[in-house]
């Protein structure tokens, strides 16, 4: 992939459809190279022309598949990625998802949380290397890794630290509203280890996306879903661009916006000392794991 000198480049995972999709569109349209990640081959592959001709002013568009259950995979886009790319600029990890039951991997991982939080967690270590490139040359606040994450955060009061994968949890929901808790002190601890290399974090809160989030969830989620006001992908997205291309995204990191604004977590989730021992414990995981 051929880059002009100062041209941005983009990591957007879920990339497919959704929210990720539209993204990956509006940071295209503004002359951004972007490379998408996504899971159905079928969705990959109408998404990638479709926003490889909406891209304008040089940008660009290119899909890389991956399961990001399987950590496997996981390390396979990053190799991909470092291979087509000299440098991230942003990375935005949108990917993620309910069930309606409990999923084991062939890794051995539950696979909600292997979804929503080591898979993100995983991707970004491996692409610290081009993300520091990016910080070294760019703009202080230029580098950015933002977070999709949920106010579904707010049902739980803190992580299971006896049962972190919620193996032990018979709702797939709660098993979910703990990933995205961690997807917030992930983000905080990330902010602490990577501001003196210039890279800032920030996680999100998309709202309720008339999207095909909730497909693969149970009953009671696909009702939430239905009866809820929901918004349109492109509203989400446009918060993510911002997050990505503004001022405001690039300074003071570890926040929590939706909207446009930064809003305040729930008490849990500003528990630094929980945010470090995840870390420990993801990294212990991960390397079990073989990564």
């Amino acid at each position: 992939m051929e880059l002009g000198q100062d041209q941005p480049v983009a990591v957007v995972t879920g990339a497919s459809s959704g929210i990720g999709k539209s993204t990956a569109g509006q940071l295209a349209a503004l002359g951004w190279q972007v490379i998408g990640t996504g899971r159905d081959p079928r969705r990959c592959a109408a998404a990638e022309p479709e926003i490889a001709a909406a891209a304008r002013a040089g940008g660009g568009f290119t899909i890389v598949r991956g399961d990001f259950t399987l950590m496997a995979d996981v390390k396979r886009v990053a190799a991909e990625v470092a291979d087509r790319v000299p440098r991230v600029d942003v990375l935005i990890n949108n990917a993620g998802g309910v069930r309606d039951r409990q999923i084991i991997t062939a890794e051995g991982t539950e696979a909600t949380f292997a979804a929503n939080h080591l898979a993100p967690f995983l991707l970004t270590r491996e692409l610290m290397p081009l993300l520091k490139l990016s910080a070294a040359s760019r703009p202080p606040g230029t580098t950015r890794v933002i977070a999709v994450s949920s106010s579904a955060h707010r049902v739980v009061d803190g992580l299971a630290w006896d049962d972190l994968q919620s193996f032990g949890q018979p709702h797939p929901t709660l098993a979910y509203c703990r990933a995205k808790l961690a997807t917030i002190l992930f983000t905080r601890e990330l902010a602490r280890r990577a501001e003196p290399n210039g890279i800032t974090a920030q996680a999100m809160h998309p709202g309720v996306v008339a999207s095909n989030f909730a497909s693969h969830g149970d009953a009671a989620m696909q009702a939430h879903m239905a009866a809820a006001a929901t918004v349109s992908p492109d509203e989400a997205a446009e918060t993510l661009a911002w997050l990505a291309t503004a001022l405001e995204g690039g300074r003071d990191g570890g926040r929590y916006f939706h909207r446009k604004a930064e809003e305040t977590p729930a008490e849990a989730a500003h528990d630094q000392a929980a945010a470090a021992r995840l870390w420990t414990e993801t990294e212990e995981l991960l390397s079990k794991l073989g990564c």
